[in-house]
């Protein structure tokens, strides 16, 4: 039976803390929210979100010494959030390693956390809802598998100690904060893709996609001894009484699901048809890693629709949302129709009496430099629903007007809906490929 509440829709400000080498990169001071504070929670409420993705952030609250928090600003806005109804769910870690006592290559990574879950569960004892750390598996190839952010390791190993370090961290946390409150909801994100390839690198894609799912499957406790990542994880260095520890699950969960359109991977070994600088490889062969929208695939192959199918055909019965819609670019008019096509694929799940609560409007206020995954300091700003360039503060966009139709009446109607998103045009497809077929 289909669900007899309407889908809601949530929101998010981007609030990634990440360390690559010896700076630190902090998205709320970047795009000026630490500045404005309650004024922006004013400007969510006004649209009618009354669910909020925020951090209260490790990295912000106890720098230093684990011992001296400074929980100031926080108590401020978790204040102003109750005052204007806002629902928040609460996160400690987005993309980095925590404080610089610790990162995910830290082994008591995972207790340093729990005790600082502790502190904000004694703190802020009427939340709810909890993500401990933003998309384990993400962060765990981007600091441990490509060496983009800090502790830049490049190797397959590292990656899966940090993945399983992550994930023992988010079990610990949650625990500590079901000491205090234990009606507790752990939210765990992930972004979510699919890997296509050429028929001579369907191994290498196989792989990539059963990886996908591992932070998910430790958390839900499906990696079990005599399984290929359980073995893989102690030929890791993992230890056998960690992953004896994961296998039991992690209480009530909601699965939150993040996909962007550059999620959906395709791997080709026909090199000379791309730019030279998205030629790589795995050591063994040399391919192209591309985005799956600028490759002419089957109808229905990528987008938002079937990934969505696919996690919750993996995790049945497992509570549902989407935890972040954003296209990162510089017309607004895109991000409206990548946000239609999200609503309307949740909207088709639920239909079919499928567990999907929510979709949620992230980067609220934009975003600086994710188009060099923070990596190089350019102040490239791409907006979301509001810009905050203008001279009077921050302007709502066109996106505004979309969230407010959303939490209001369900649907929005306009326009700019009757043009498909650059990702269905026909010039979205990589000119080498299109010269070649």
């Amino acid at each position: 039976m289909p669900p007899t509440t309407p889908l809601q829709l949530w929101g998010g400000l981007e609030c990634s803390v990440v360390r690559v080498g010896d700076a630190v990169r902090d998205q709320f001071r970047e795009t000026g929210h630490d500045a404005r504070g309650a004024q922006d929670l004013e400007a969510i409420a006004a649209l009618g979100i009354k669910v909020l993705r925020y951090p209260v952030s490790w990295e912000r609250v106890a720098p230093g010494d684990p011992a001296n928090c400074d929980w100031r600003w926080h108590d401020g806005q978790l204040a102003a959030m109750r005052r204007l109804g806002i629902r928040p769910i609460v996160g400690f870690v987005h993309h980095g390693g925590g404080p610089r006592h610790t990162s995910l290559a830290d082994p008591m990574f995972p207790e340093k956390l729990a005790g600082f879950a502790l502190q904000a569960a004694l703190r802020y004892p009427w939340v709810t809802d909890w993500t401990p750390v933003n998309e384990p598996l993400t962060t765990a190839r981007f600091s441990g598998l490509y060496g983009h952010w800090y502790p830049h390791h490049t190797d397959e190993d590292s990656f899966l100690r940090m993945v399983a370090n992550q994930c023992r961290a988010a079990m610990l946390a949650m625990s500590a904060i079901r000491a205090v409150i234990p009606e507790a909801r752990l939210v765990q994100t992930e972004d979510l893709g699919r890997v296509f390839a050429r028929p001579s690198l369907r191994k290498q894609a196989a792989h990539e996609n059963e990886r996908r799912w591992l932070s998910l499957d430790l958390l839900q406790g499906q990696v079990q001894p005599g399984t290929r990542w359980h073995a893989r994880l102690l030929a890791a260095g993992v230890p056998s009484t960690h992953l004896d520890a994961l296998e039991g699950g992690c209480g009530a969960m909601l699965l939150g699901l993040n996909h962007y359109v550059t999620s959906d991977r395709f791997l080709d070994d026909r090199v000379a048809l791309y730019p030279p600088n998205l030629r790589g490889g795995n050591g063994e062969r040399a391919y192209v890693d591309t985005e799956a929208a600028r490759v002419p695939l089957p109808e229905g192959s990528v987008g938002w629709l079937p990934r969505l199918r696919e996690a919750l055909d993996r995790y049945p019965g497992v509570p549902a949302a989407v935890t972040e819609v954003h296209l990162g670019c510089r017309e607004p008019e895109h991000q409206v129709r990548w946000l239609d096509e999200c609503w309307q694929a949740a909207s088709t799940l639920r239909a079919e009496g499928l567990p999907m609560e929510a979709i949620t409007v992230w980067s609220l206020f934009g975003a600086v430099d994710w188009c060099s995954l923070l990596r190089q300091q350019r102040n490239r700003y791409e907006p979301g629903v509001f810009d905050i360039r203008g001279k009077n503060g921050p302007r709502p966009t066109i996106l505004a007007e979309a969230v407010a139709a959303y939490t209001g009446q369900g649907r929005f109607e306009h326009t700019v809906l009757h043009h498909p998103g650059w990702w269905r045009h026909p010039e979205r497809v990589h000119p080498g490929l299109r010269r070649a077929s």
